[in-house]
C-alpha cells in the first residue's frame, strides 16, 4: 500500500498522468521476492481471489518468506499443500512479523494474516463429502472460501452407499439459505449427479483421487461427473479443493452483490 499512496500523491500534485499512474500502479501489483517468485498482490483488488502459495516444490524458508511478505502487503496469505518442516518456518515468521498463523492439518494448509485482518462474512457456501477420505480436499475448499468471506456450512460422510444421510445435511443447507454446494466425491463419483437432482442451486462436483483399479485416482469420478445427466453441475479437476472454494466464494459473493 505504501507504494500505491506515493503514486496517488505523485498524480495528485501532478508530477504524473492518470495513465501513468495506472500502469505504474499494475506494474506494483508484480511484487518481486527477491529472485524465487513475483507475487501478484493486486489480485484481491482485481478478482476478489486470493493468491494461494504453493509449498510443495518449494524450499521451507521460501514458503514462510513469500507467505509473510504476502500477509504484510496483502492482510492474508494462503498456503496449500504443506510437507514436513513447512509449518515451523511458518510459525518463525508469523512471530517474526507480528502475524497470526492458523493451520489445517486433515487440508494440509495454514492461513497467516495481519492482526488488523478481519474477514466480514457475507455469501453462504455449502460442501459436502461422500466419504471420509475427501475430507482433505474438502477442507481445502473450506479454507478458501472462508478466506474469500463466505460461511461455509460442512457436512461430511453422505455417499450413494448409505444415501439416507443426505436429506437432513441438504434441507440444513436450503434453510441456510447457501448460494452453491460443493459436493467432494471419489470412486464412481455418483453423488454430486444426486445432489443437484434434488436442489435448486448450482452445484460443484470435486472428484477426489479415491478409488480402485482402472478407475482409480479420481478418473472415474471425473468422468462421471463431467458425464452427469443431471444439469447445473460445474466441474473441476481431480483433488482441485482449492479451485472449487473459489469457485463456489465467486459464486455466492455475486449472489450477495459482492
Amino acid at each position: 500500500m505504501v507504494r500505491i499512496e506515493e503514486i496517488l500523491r505523485e498524480l495528485l500534485d501532478g508530477k504524473i498522468t492518470i495513465e501513468e499512474a495506472i500502469k505504474a500502479i499494475r506494474i506494483d501489483a508484480i511484487n518481486k521476492i527477491g529472485e524465487i517468485a513475483r507475487l501478484d498482490t493486486g489480485r484481491w483488488g482485481r478478482r476478489g481471489v486470493p493468491e494461494i502459495i504453493l509449498a510443495s516444490g518449494k524450499e521451507k524458508e521460501d514458503v514462510a518468506r513469500l507467505a509473510r511478505s504476502m500477509a504484510e502487503e496483502e492482510g492474508i496469505a494462503l498456503v496449500s499443500r504443506m510437507r514436513d518442516g513447512d509449518i515451523e518456518a511458518l510459525e518463525r515468521a508469523a512471530k517474526d512479523g507480528g502475524l497470526i498463523l492458523e493451520y489445517n492439518e486433515r487440508a494440509k494448509m495454514a492461513v497467516i494474516r495481519r492482526k488488523d485482518h478481519e474477514i466480514r462474512f457475507h455469501g453462504r457456501v455449502g460442501i459436502i463429502t461422500a466419504g471420509t477420505s475427501d475430507i482433505p480436499v474438502a477442507e481445502e475448499a473450506k479454507i478458501v472460501a472462508s478466506a474469500m468471506g463466505c460461511e461455509v456450512i460442512t457436512s461430511y460422510d453422505l455417499g450413494v452407499a448409505g444415501i439416507h444421510r443426505l436429506f437432513e445435511p441438504l434441507r440444513m443447507m436450503i434453510e441456510a439459505e447457501v448460494a452453491v454446494i460443493i459436493v467432494a466425491a471419489g470412486m464412481e463419483g455418483a453423488l454430486p449427479s444426486v445432489v443437484a437432482s434434488l436442489v435448486d442451486l448450482p452445484v460443484i462436483g470435486l472428484p477426489t483421487s479415491t478409488g480402485y483399479g482402472a478407475g482409480g485416482k479420481g478418473i472415474a469420478a471425473l468422468l462421471s461427473m463431467l458425464q452427469s445427466c443431471t444439469g447445473g453441475i460445474g466441474v473441476v479437476n481431480i483433488d482441485n479443493g482449492i479451485g472449487a472454494g473459489i469457485l463456489a466464494a465467486l459464486i455466492a459473493n455475486v449472489r450477495e452483490g459482492r
